[in-house]
């Protein structure tokens, strides 16, 4: 589907640039008509997403970056602003896979690096680059989680991590409103990604059942009785990026093809 240029001339900073979500927020904020500066610890990973964000015929600063070093992150937000003289949106995208136990049996050393990178380091950035942002009368756009609407067994850290990055984002929308940012989130369910296809994969083959049954199973539970792609994320935050959402702040917007109502 052909992204529409809804951030035409734009510069967009992306965190946690990864092989999943990260890429996809790069690439298709690039489809859109922005230049990304593209922040992550992992130069390999950097330069692939990199060279697909040229490939658009955008621009792409690449800037290995860990956001929990304040220096690190003080070099990105210079970096960004020496190249392209201007931030339009900061997408706070980076976060830890959470441990996947119950919390009476997690230790909080376990539980620290969520927060230190999906809240924290979120914090940060947004703090470093609130000047450029409020002199392009810009946005935030926070990646949060549909873990916000349940409180399944084993998925305690990351409903902590991601409920304190949910208040982080209103509150600053309060706070940064009068500067003229917004700042907003989207909760997106599970993806079908080559990792979640091969989770399911793994509990369908136990079950006796193929990776089809496995997925209508799980889809069961969406309204739309599909799981839906990283891109329709992706164009829920550029959506939320542009000036179509000029009027939206403090919001977030649940990406899940139906399964939780809020």
């Amino acid at each position: 589907m052909k992204v529409p240029e809804l951030l035409r001339d734009k510069v967009v900073v992306v965190s946690g640039v990864g092989p999943g979500l990260g890429r996809t927020l790069a690439v298709r904020c690039a489809q859109a008509g922005a230049d990304v500066v593209l922040a992550a610890r992992t130069s390999s990973c950097l330069d692939e997403v990199a060279k697909a964000v040229e490939e658009t015929g955008r621009r792409a600063l690449a800037v290995p970056t860990d956001i929990t070093d304040p220096v690190a992150a003080e070099a990105l937000a210079a970096a960004a602003l020496d190249t392209f003289g201007r931030v339009d949106t900061l997408i706070n995208n980076a976060l830890v896979e959470p441990p996947h136990t119950e919390l009476l049996d997690t230790p909080l050393d376990d539980i620290r690096p969520g927060m230190e990178v999906g809240v924290y380091a979120a914090l940060r950035l947004s703090r470093l680059f609130a000047r450029a942002l409020s002199d392009s009368q810009g946005s935030i756009v926070m990646v949060n989680s549909s873990v916000l609407r349940h409180s399944k067994r084993a998925c305690g850290a990351y409903k902590i991590a991601k409920s304190a990055l949910l208040a982080l984002a209103q509150s600053l929308s309060t706070e940064l409103g009068p500067r003229g940012i917004r700042v907003n989130s989207v909760a997106p369910g599970p993806m079908w990604t080559d990792k979640v296809q091969a989770f399911i994969g793994v509990l369908a083959a136990a079950r006796g059942m193929s990776l089809q049954e496995g997925y209508d199973e799980v889809a069961a539970d969406m309204d739309l009785r599909r799981l839906q792609s990283p891109e329709e994320t992706a164009d829920a935050v550029i959506f939320l990026a542009s000036d179509m959402a000029r009027a939206v702040t403090g919001h977030c917007l649940d990406v899940n093809c139906g399964e939780y109502h809020h």
